[in-house]
């Protein structure tokens, strides 16, 4: 009995231990994130865009992530919820997620993404989804919901990258999320973050983030000429993070970078110019959080996310 209780009392401590480096890591202020040149960089990857990429286990045990961002709930708000993982075994996945947050790396998922099978026509709907999120993905099973990721298996918080469709009554989901931090009884809750298009305002999102319950806010520098690197340069980046820092100031700001040059498109910043000039940049600023890359995929192909993580 005595050995149980030692036993029991370690593995308390361990989890208390663990719980308050993700405190140190994930809550915070903003200024804290900086990272002189030089110095390991935070950085947060998409993962489920393509089954050639790995498992969420092996994108984990590279150690080049601190967040990774599964995507995408592409199917919700209308009694309906669809989980696209590009082939991914879900049979695989919880137990992927447990052996990540073994290491410290952040869970989040992503709901939303490039299709056109979710919208929140209503208050109810926001209120319906946000049930189904926090009994399939982030609290305790209720019968009747399937879990995806098995009855053991919660993520840490939700990302919104909803860039499709009408931005209605995402202010109302997100409050209803956080209405549920009350039956979260560790120090961290669920997280709220959202990735949005690197020009501000994000119509999509407005509402949204201003509820102010987002604590990390990924601005895609990519996808958009009129403010990704390689296209509006340096001053065009600039101005968008400005603008994007000024109106969060207590959101942490994450910049948003395509991993690879994907087919007609020119948006991979190369490595000197991200680590003698934009890298540099937006570290100067108060809320630059870290870096964040679409997506594991392109990654696994380039190496690019090893080089911010640890070089740039």
């Amino acid at each position: 009995m005595a050995s149980q209780r030692r036993r029991s009392s370690a593995a308390t401590i361990a989890v208390f231990f663990f719980l308050l480096s993700l405190l140190a890591v994930f809550f915070q202020p903003a200024a804290a994130y900086y990272h002189p040149q030089g110095k390991r960089q935070t950085v947060a990857v998409f993962w489920g865009r393509n089954k050639a990429e790995g498992s969420l286990r092996q994108t984990c045990d590279t150690g080049d992530y601190n967040i990774v961002i599964i995507s995408f709930l592409s199917v919700f708000g209308h009694g309906k919820y669809w989980l696209d993982l590009s082939g991914h075994d879900l049979r695989d996945v919880g137990a992927d997620i447990r052996h990540c947050q073994s290491k410290g790396v952040y869970m989040l998922l992503s709901i939303g993404g490039d299709g056109d099978g979710y919208s929140l026509p209503s208050s109810k709907s926001a209120a319906d989804v946000a049930y189904n999120l926090y009994h399939s993905f982030l609290g305790r099973p209720r019968a009747g919901i399937f879990r995806p990721f098995g009855d053991d298996t919660i993520v840490n918080g939700v990302n919104f990258f909803i860039d499709h469709g009408p931005g209605d009554h995402y202010d109302d989901l997100a409050n209803r999320i956080n209405d549920y931090n009350q039956n979260i009884h560790d120090p961290i809750g669920i997280m709220l973050t959202a990735t949005v298009r690197c020009s501000y305002p994000d119509p999509r999102m407005k509402k949204a983030l201003d509820t102010k319950l987002f604590t990390q806010i990924h601005v895609r520098f990519y996808d958009d000429p009129r403010c990704s690197y390689n296209h509006a340069g340096l001053a065009g980046v600039m101005a968008q993070w400005n603008r994007w820092s000024a109106r969060y100031p207590n959101s942490r700001i994450f910049l948003g970078l395509a991993a690879a040059n994907v087919t007609g498109k020119n948006d991979m910043v190369g490595v000197g110019e991200l680590s003698r000039k934009l890298l540099p940049a937006v570290q100067k600023t108060e809320s630059y959080a870290g870096v964040t890359l679409w997506n594991s995929y392109y990654d696994s192909k380039t190496h690019y996310g090893r080089y911010v993580k640890h070089w740039a």
